[in-house]
């Protein structure tokens, strides 16, 4: 196929003129005093549908011949490509079917009933559904529109980086998250054109990376892993063409930790006020975690999406705030005596944590006949905090034998 190119990422920002939202750029203060210089955020987590994937499959669609319409489409997701095709096929008029997997998010499924699609749960991952896609493709005769494995697809998300230079006329640096790799190399194949001195990072999540091994390969090559919170991202091998472009251009990948996402998440909630799921904040994970690498700015870090399962939300949640040291378990040894358990619970007042939860043990191989364990799980204010809780502890006798922050 032929790379996406400037030309196509204007046409296809020609037809989503007034389809989609010119979401905003908002100034960061918190992330731009720990990288250094201006960082912004893109808030595509404001698009329509939620997320980024309407740029992408309207483009797609309105490609289509007027059989191909007649005939309808399919896809396949997890939940923001299956959104995105339920919108753009219900303002272009054309029937949508989309297979999702049986434990797809609840409210993910229900947005894209909302937007006139015919859900059918098949599956239990999105490669599974893929397959059931298309075979109903080939029984049906509808257009199977892949989530990021064709051109027009890419040119679609490609309107996200002009969108960018428009906003942030004097931009250096773009940091967005990356799955299969459409909206990566959409932005590279506009931005290589337009302002080739723009420098494009891409973002996967280390438990769920395809690309590094891919480009040190040359060829598209399957992940290992892919257990991730990022969802949206996790995808196991690179679309042809998005690879193309990426490897061509030399783009650059970074990996982050779960722990990494679940504190960007975090961070964009409290400092931003945004709500993203783990896949969106990816971009923001990688200057968390390694802030050097991005002193060239302005920066400009993508929130690819928003569509995240409250359930979800209050996990990942719990899990930022442990690993940004806001929880502490103690693992105290005591005398079973009466008062030594309302003494510690005092002293730990004393430093200022907050008690959650406590529980006893007075059996254990490594517990003496007057001796009891107690794990008490405490709310801190960080992690300089936990240290202070632990060495106030200290300080007062108490025989700490292990501190972990969990949630």
């Amino acid at each position: 196929m032929t790379p996406t190119t400037l030309a196509d990422v204007r046409a296809a920002a020609a037809l989503l003129d007034g389809v989609i939202e010119h979401t905003p750029v908002e100034h960061s203060r918190a992330l731009s005093e720990l990288v250094g210089t201006a960082v912004h955020l893109k808030c595509e987590n404001l698009q329509r549908a939620g997320s980024f994937k309407i740029r992408g499959a309207y483009t797609r669609l309105s490609g289509l011949t007027p059989e191909q319409r007649a005939r309808g489409v399919v896809a396949a997701s997890a939940g923001n490509h299956a959104q995105g095709v339920a919108l753009a096929a219900r303002e272009l008029g054309i029937a949508a079917k989309v297979f999702m997997p049986v434990d797809a998010a609840l409210p993910k499924i229900a947005a894209t009933r909302d937007y006139g699609a015919q859900v059918e749960l098949a599956g239990t991952s999105v490669d599974e559904a893929l397959t059931h896609a298309l075979a109903y493709a080939e029984r049906a005769g509808a257009e199977l529109i892949h989530p990021f494995d064709h051109p027009d697809v890419v040119a679609g998300q490609g309107t996200l980086g002009l969108e960018l230079l428009d906003q942030v006329p004097d931009l250096a640096t773009v940091v967005v998250p990356v799955g299969g790799g459409g909206l990566a190399a959409g932005i590279v194949a506009a931005l290589a054109e337009a302002r080739p001195s723009v420098r494009v990072v891409g973002v996967q999540a280390a438990s769920a990376a395809a690309y590094p091994a891919s480009l040190r390969a040359g060829r598209p090559v399957a992940a290992r892993d892919m257990r991730t919170m990022a969802d949206g991202i996790a995808v196991g091998l690179p679309g042809s063409v998005p690879f193309e472009i990426l490897a061509a251009h030399g783009t650059e990948i970074v990996t982050v930790s779960e722990e990494d996402l679940s504190r960007a998440l975090l961070l964009v909630a409290e400092r931003a006020k945004l709500l993203v799921e783990p896949a969106g904040a990816a971009a923001v994970a990688a200057l968390m975690a390694e802030p050097e690498l991005f002193t060239t700015g302005p920066v400009v870090a993508v929130l690819s999406g928003g569509n995240i399962d409250p359930l979800v939300l209050m996990r990942v949640v719990r899990h930022g705030l442990a690993s940004a040291g806001r929880f502490l378990q103690l693992h105290v040894r005591l005398s079973d005596s009466p008062g030594t358990l309302a003494e510690l619970l005092r002293d730990v007042a004393g430093t200022g944590a907050n008690v959650l939860d406590i529980s006893h043990a007075r059996t254990g191989v490594d517990l003496g006949v007057d001796e009891v364990a107690i794990d008490v799980q405490v709310e801190t204010k960080g992690l300089e905090h936990c240290a202070a809780v632990h060495e106030t502890l200290r300080a007062c006798g108490y025989r700490v034998t292990s501190t972990t922050r969990t949630a």
